[in-house]
């Protein structure tokens, strides 16, 4: 069984900084892809940043320049570094990281429970 535990969310101000990590664990043959999503109220997931496993990084443009993905293959963890947190990056952030369990599995996407991020003064 996979699980991706996220951390770091809450509540800052505007112009702040926040570290999101995500570690998986549990059955991981070969950890592939990871990246981070958001979800506002009334608004579709999106993808915020994705980082392979060969440690190529593609970013929304929306965070480009204030936002730094990141990971740690040898802990299984993936980090999102948020500077310069505007109202409008407020949302819940999802973890997700593409796995192959066993060696004789097919590549899954698995989730985090996802943490809140909330930028406001």
């Amino acid at each position: 069984q996979v699980q991706l535990v996220e951390s770091g969310g809450g509540l800052v101000q505007p112009g702040g900084s926040l570290r999101l990590s995500c570690a998986a664990s549990g059955s991981i043959f070969r950890l592939n892809a990871m990246g981070w999503y958001r979800q506002a109220p009334g608004k579709q997931r999106e993808l915020v940043a994705v980082i392979g496993s060969d440690g190529g990084v593609n970013y929304a443009d929306s965070v480009k320049g204030r936002f730094t993905i990141s990971r740690d293959n040898a802990k299984n963890t993936v980090y999102l570094q948020m500077n310069s947190l505007k109202p409008e990056d407020t949302a819940v952030y999802f973890c997700n990281a593409n796995i192959r369990p066993e060696w004789y599995a097919q590549v899954q996407a698995y989730w985090g429970q996802g943490t809140q991020v909330t930028v406001s003064s």
